[in-house]
């Protein structure tokens, strides 16, 4: 009886046993740590804009400069040395403008070049294309010496801007060359023209238009201040008196028209002489004769 007592007994203590085990596996664990957070490495995309279309940069056209209607010799400026006005013209040429329309003859080198085009070389080869045909100059260098070359009457759209003139040679090729008109001086006379004086301290003006004087090479304005405590002038490296006797200072000096001139004055309005920085500038547009021999 003992022994099925003892038996007994063992039996209940194995079934607690095994009852613990499975309640144990059932138990969830209380971890002191949290659970582990997944970090991701979010990737931020920049949110797509669409592009603003794209203003390609256009340079501003240069305005067309036409002259008053004259004579005028003018500088002949190429992109090449073996393209270029005849030695005995100093780089020059003549520019008429008659009713508006701007002609250049200028005499070359020599007769090597039987033909120009107011084009690119491409254009001259065009079906239609006019070529300019030569006119036979004769030209006397300073040392008395006369002979022949070839001169061209080329149309000039604007005086001062850049423009195409394609040429060709004895061997039949043509070539691409840049070439521009510059520093119109009238026939010999008396003129008014325009003038903008820029720098200082912006209180000084001159008077406007200016009387310019051309002897058909040169040309020299007169200048009269807004002040008469204007001393001297200097103009590359030049200096320049008064002509007047009293009232405003006034000055001649020699000009280009339609560029900038960098002038010096020495005014004595302040406590001490004071050399002062000036820009002037001389519109070719607005040049007229001013009446006066």
């Amino acid at each position: 009886m003992k022994k099925a007592i003892k038996l007994v007994s063992a039996l209940l203590a194995v079934l607690l046993l095994a009852g613990c085990a499975a309640k144990n596996e059932t138990i969830p664990t209380t971890a002191a740590t949290k659970p582990a957070v997944e970090t991701t490495t979010e990737t931020t995309q920049a949110p797509t804009e669409t592009p603003e279309p794209t203003e390609q940069a256009t340079e501003p056209a240069a305005s067309v400069r036409i002259l008053p209607d004259g004579e005028y010799i003018v500088d002949f400026d190429t992109d090449s040395g073996m393209f270029r006005a005849n030695e005995a013209c100093n780089g020059k040429g003549k520019l008429t403008v008659e009713n508006g329309v701007q002609t250049l003859h200028v005499s070359l080198q020599s007769k090597k070049i039987v033909n120009l085009f107011p084009g690119t070389a491409a254009e001259a080869q065009e079906p239609g294309a006019v070529w300019l045909e030569p006119t036979v100059d004769t030209v006397t260098y300073s040392d008395g010496l006369s002979e022949e070359a070839f001169g061209f009457d080329i149309p000039v759209a604007s005086v001062g801007g850049e423009f195409d003139l394609a040429i060709i040679g004895t061997k039949g090729v043509w070539y691409d060359h840049k070439v521009s008109v510059l520093n119109p001086i009238p026939q010999a006379g008396s003129y008014l023209c325009a003038v903008e004086l820029s720098g200082g301290s912006g209180r000084a003006s001159v008077s406007s238009p200016a009387v310019l004087v051309s002897d058909g090479e040169t040309l020299k304005a007169t200048i009269q201040w807004s002040s008469p405590h204007y001393t001297y002038m200097i103009v590359d490296g030049v200096q320049y008196d008064p002509i007047q006797e009293e009232g405003n200072s006034t000055f001649q000096i020699p000009v280009n028209l339609d560029q900038d001139i960098s002038v010096s004055a020495c005014t004595e309005a302040m406590s001490t002489p004071h050399l002062v920085e000036y820009t002037l500038h001389f519109d070719s547009a607005t040049l007229a004769p001013s009446g006066e021999k």
